[in-house]
């Protein structure tokens, strides 16, 4: 009987319940519990063609075109071991020292698993063997390659802690850079099972819990307070290695309660902060959560992901402006900034969604990590020279810039190695019996404790059909689900060629459970339809997507300033001029006439008038415009003129500035060797600011000596007698103060040191911005 039909179901995974809802088609309802869901291995799924494997091949090439004695001399340096080749340049030696290498130890550790290339692994058990000579070196259990590193910890541990944002104690982000080891070696043992790995980040996790053992609670909260990566979510996975308990209190310990407390509210504090420091931290109360039975701390979770993906996040998936939560009503800065949603920020919305998924057997949290994958992370990456996105800017008529194996050692060259080396992670799961067909992606399977394999063939997303052919070792009975996306319309399923009565659900699994025998095919076939789509904040800026897939238009090749990335330190930016955006294209009409002008030319392209909109992730190398505003034809001239006075305004600002710090922000205080004592930073009415109880400073640079004035603006009033303004250590003379700004004459040097200081102790006035002009 079982090998003739089929009984087709529909699984709806509640969380809340932990129930599974049985739809059957003659309409009878049953109810059972499912068993937790799980994640396939790396090394039982193969991609075989398509998008994501061109990904992971030019990832592969981009790996191993880096110098593997090059990422380990800051380990060596710290260690007193002579080094085999210099250290990279950029990121990697000024303060990041290290960071690039313990996210390219997780990219060996994927990139085997999914692919068994022997080179990998030799690099991988060649870096693990250093690292493990630096530690034995250092004798304490210590292996890191942050630049005076001894000094640095033994300040740490005898409680002189001084810092917030992404300075501590003066050194950039320490404790963000030694998780990135502590995740590459914990990925290492994982993914490949390498023992050293074990030993090295078990020694590691115990002279760090050594480490803060005299801090109180208190003094690890200021800690906490500076970007600290998911140092929480390392811990918890060393309690998953080991099983010792003093892991896990320490994860508990290693959580930031400012950060932890409102979301346990269910409060949006998130405006204004530095957005891929608080994903991480999230990671890691998510997985404490699950290994503790700790409800309140997963909804906590649970809301933080709902409020990003919902309200924070643009079409393919990405948030941020300028590395920072924008407020939810107000999506204008990110139209107007080339530093659009950063890549690392979706890398760990990922993982979060990933997390979700497994523990709470829900099935939507895979819409939003199939739209990230497809949209964001697939267009990350140059698909045939290879290279890294950092910023993927919604400013229609910009550009992406990408890494270089020689120049570019940025956060997001580290999490993009990683990227495209795990693909098959998700594309399928597994209960203890059943699989689960998650993603329409071309891959194998091969579950060999159970005995099954399967092929997946598909030219997803450029035909709306996939099938799966199984591959058994004998006769079995178990179940199939294939996931019925949000997006797909008119869901069929044909068994050997049989179409199966459905009624199909979006957000479930149609459920496929019958005895099958090797060589039985499953075909899924539906439709996708283009809708637009609206920024979060309900403004008249709308995007094509086709199913799940974002859709886009090349708008020129001109002026694509450092398309490829050179080391400077801001190399990451697309610093190009900007096309004013009244000269965008712009939709105008009746918003129903909209989608009617697309002409579909097939293979998930369309005309739209002069433009042909094509799938985002293959627009590359060029300039683009993703979002289009909309407006009626009454409207469409005065706000086009309003738009064009804004731009001109906005431009003519810029053309006269020299430099400029955005004072509290990461990048551009980072950039200008940012220093200070006693400083806080904080974020006021959609602003950012910077003060002191001691001193600020910072490296300014007069580009060919053309600025001539220095300006200081302030949010709110400020008082010169509380503060003094040195370049070079001599005092500045003020030539004119208003109540919020205050000039000065730039100095002689083209490069020059300028300092803030409090005069009595007190907090000075909060600055904003600081502006060399011509």
């Amino acid at each position: 009987m079982y090998s003739r039909s089929v009984k087709v179901t529909f699984k709806t995974l509640f969380h809340s319940t932990q129930k599974t809802l049985f739809l059957v088609v003659a309409l009878s309802f049953s109810f059972s519990s499912i068993a937790q869901m799980k994640e396939f291995k790396l090394q039982e799924v193969r991609l075989t063609s398509g998008p994501f494997k061109n990904a992971q091949d030019v990832d592969l090439k981009y790996i191993l075109a880096l110098n593997t004695d090059r990422l380990l001399a800051p380990y060596l340096i710290s260690a007193g071991l002579p080094t085999k080749a210099d250290r990279y340049g950029n990121w990697e030696n000024i303060g990041l020292d290290g960071h690039i290498g313990g996210h390219y130890l997780s990219a060996l550790a994927m990139m085997y698993a999914s692919t068994g290339n022997v080179e990998i692994k030799t690099r991988l058990d060649y870096m693990l063997s250093e690292l493990a000579l630096c530690q034995d070196k250092d004798g304490t259990g210590y292996v890191g390659g942050i630049p005076e590193g001894k000094v640095f910890w033994d300040r740490i541990h005898k409680g002189d802690i001084d810092g917030s944002g992404f300075g501590l104690n003066n050194t950039w982000v320490p404790i963000y850079n030694i998780h990135k080891l502590f995740a590459g070696l914990i990925d290492a043992y994982n993914y490949t099972g390498n023992q050293k790995a074990k030993d090295i980040v078990v020694k590691l996790g115990d002279w760090f819990i050594e480490l803060i053992k005299p801090l109180s609670e208190e003094q690890i909260q200021q800690i906490l307070k500076t970007e600290h990566g998911g140092i929480n979510e390392s811990f918890a996975d060393l309690y998953l290695i080991t099983k010792d308990k003093k892991y896990l209190e320490t994860a508990e310990k290693l959580s930031q309660k400012a950060i932890l407390e409102p979301l346990l509210n269910h409060e949006d504090k998130l405006t204004g902060l530095h957005a891929n420091t608080q994903i991480p931290k999230v990671l890691g109360f998510e997985k404490i959560a699950t290994l503790s039975d700790n409800k309140t701390w997963s909804d906590a979770a649970q809301f933080f992901w709902k409020n990003v993906t919902e309200k924070r996040s643009v079409a393919f998936g990405g948030n941020s402006v300028a590395e920072h939560f924008h407020p939810t009503d107000d999506f204008s800065g990110m139209l107007k900034s080339n530093q659009g949603p950063e890549t690392c920020n979706s890398y760990n919305m990922e993982r979060l969604s990933k997390a979700l998924y497994l523990d709470k057997n829900d099935v939507s949290y895979l819409d939003f990590y199939e739209r990230t994958l497809y949209n964001h992370i697939l267009s990350s990456q140059e698909p045939n020279k290879g290279g890294f996105v950092y910023f993927t800017p919604i400013r229609p008529n910009h550009y992406r810039v990408y890494s270089q194996p020689e120049t570019s050692m940025w956060c997001c060259v580290g999490t993009g190695l990683e990227n495209h080396s795990k693909y098959g992670e998700l594309i399928y799961s597994h209960s203890q019996n059943d699989i689960y067909v998650n993603l329409f992606i071309p891959s194998t399977l091969n579950w060999e404790e159970q005995g099954i394999a399967l092929e997946q063939i598909t030219k997803f997303p450029y035909e709306n059909n996939s099938e799966i052919v199984l591959k058994l070792k004998k006769n079995k009975i178990f179940a199939v689900n294939i996931r019925v996306p949000k997006w797909a319309e008119n869901f069929e399923i044909l068994v050997n060629g049989q179409l199966q009565k459905t009624e199909a659900k979006p957000n479930s699994y149609a459920s496929l459970n019958r005895k099958w025998k090797s060589g039985d095919k499953i075909k899924v076939r539906f439709k996708k339809s283009t809708h637009l789509e609206n920024l979060p904040d309900g403004s008249n800026w709308v995007a094509f997507v086709n199913g799940p897939i974002v859709l886009a238009a090349k708008t020129s090749t001109e002026n694509l300033d450092g398309l490829f990335a050179d080391d400077s330190r801001m190399g990451h930016v697309a610093s190009g001029k900007y096309i004013p955006l009244d000269k965008a294209y712009a939709l105008v009409g009746e918003k129903g006439s909209y989608l009617s002008k697309l002409k579909d030319l097939g293979n998930t392209r369309f005309q739209l008038d002069s433009l042909q909109l094509e799938p985002f992730f293959e627009v590359h190398d060029a300039r683009y415009q993703m979002y289009f505003q909309t407006f009626t034809k009454e409207e469409y001239k005065e706000k086009q003129a309003l738009l064009k006075q804004q731009e001109i305004e906005a431009m003519a600002i810029e053309a006269k500035t020299v430099d400029k710090i955005n004072c509290g922000e990461q990048q551009p205080e980072v950039d200008h060797h940012y220093k200070g004592e006693k400083s806080d930073s904080g974020y006021d009415d959609g602003l950012f600011w910077r003060n002191t109880r001691s001193y600020i400073s910072y490296q300014l640079v007069n580009k060919n000596k053309e600025g001539k004035i220095i300006e200081i603006s302030f949010l709110g009033n400020y008082k010169l007698d509380n503060l003094e303004v040195l370049i070079n250590e001599k005092p500045v003379e003020i030539i004119s103060a208003t109540d919020k700004l205050i000039r000065f004459n730039v100095h002689k040097d083209e490069i020059f040191t300028l300092k803030i200081k409090s005069k009595d102790g007190r907090p000075t006035a909060k600055l904003h911005q600081i502006r060399i002009v011509k």
